[in-house]
């Protein structure tokens, strides 16, 4: 938030801003142009007039300002925001999001787990636009945040990706290597990796009666398919040696008709 001086000086950037674009601007109207503006950080705002001053052919507005204000502030666009939070559905990828992805990604997730793919993608576009929208009103700077998965090459190489794209300040993109590099993964953690992979590891009690009731759970479902599919191979078989009797019977008709 600009104190008072700042916003006094801004108004000044204001109209020093319009002058060089040809543009008078009035000390009043700058005043509330600055006043509209004071939530953001004064290094954001002097980038975005400084955009302003090489990029305008127009008049100065205040529109113009929030645009070049808004384009810096780091989110994504709506589509490479929908990419991210689509890694971010794979447990073994780690993915580096923002707080709107995840919120946005919360409300398409059960639709994506339905297997709507484009309802998902929907609900979440609509979801992220108003929350970046509600946060860019409000002046709130972009979040990012690490969400952990279980493939150890992927993490390293997702903080790096993120930290090359300056989404990650390299404080603290060097403590998530430090804390990657000397965490082990925990026995239960190799143990459900190993449910998924065919590994074997030897979790703990309590874990171990979990995935037990897993594997029997799948192992139903396995059965009760194959039972469901003999039944449809049946059925099939019957219908068509129906059909053929049927066809048969109709053939020798026709031959003593004929006869």
């Amino acid at each position: 938030m600009l104190s008072s001086d700042d916003i006094a000086d801004l108004a000044m950037a204001i109209c020093a801003t319009a002058e060089t674009l040809g543009q008078t601007i009035s000390a009043g109207a700058a005043k509330i142009m600055a006043e509209d503006l004071a939530c953001f950080e004064k290094q954001v705002i002097g980038d975005a007039l400084r955009a302003c001053r090489r990029e305008l052919t127009g008049k100065l507005t205040l529109a113009a300002i929030l645009q070049r204000i808004q384009a810096a502030d780091g989110r994504p666009g709506k589509d490479e925001a929908w990419s991210i939070a689509l890694a971010s559905n794979d447990e073994f990828d780690t993915v580096v999001m923002t707080d709107e992805i995840m919120q946005a990604m919360s409300s398409a997730r059960p639709i994506l787990s339905a297997g709507d793919k484009v309802g998902a993608r929907m609900a979440f576009l609509s979801t992220y636009e108003r929350l970046v929208e509600d946060a860019r009103k409000q002046g709130i700077p972009v979040k990012w945040s690490v969400s952990v998965g279980f493939d150890a090459q992927r993490r390293l190489a997702a903080i790096e990706e993120a930290e090359r794209l300056k989404r990650l300040p390299p404080q603290v993109a060097q403590e998530h290597k430090l804390r990657l590099a000397y965490e082990q993964p925990t026995t239960n953690g190799i143990a459900i990796a190993g449910l998924l992979t065919g590994s074997v590891s030897q979790p703990t009690v309590d874990v171990k009666e979990k995935l037990d009731e897993i594997r029997a759970e799948l192992k139903k479902k396995r059965i009760e398919k194959q039972a469901a599919r003999n039944r449809q191979i049946q059925d099939i078989t019957r219908d068509l040696q129906e059909r053929q009797a049927k066809a048969q019977a109709a053939l020798a008709a026709l031959k003593e008709k004929q006869a």
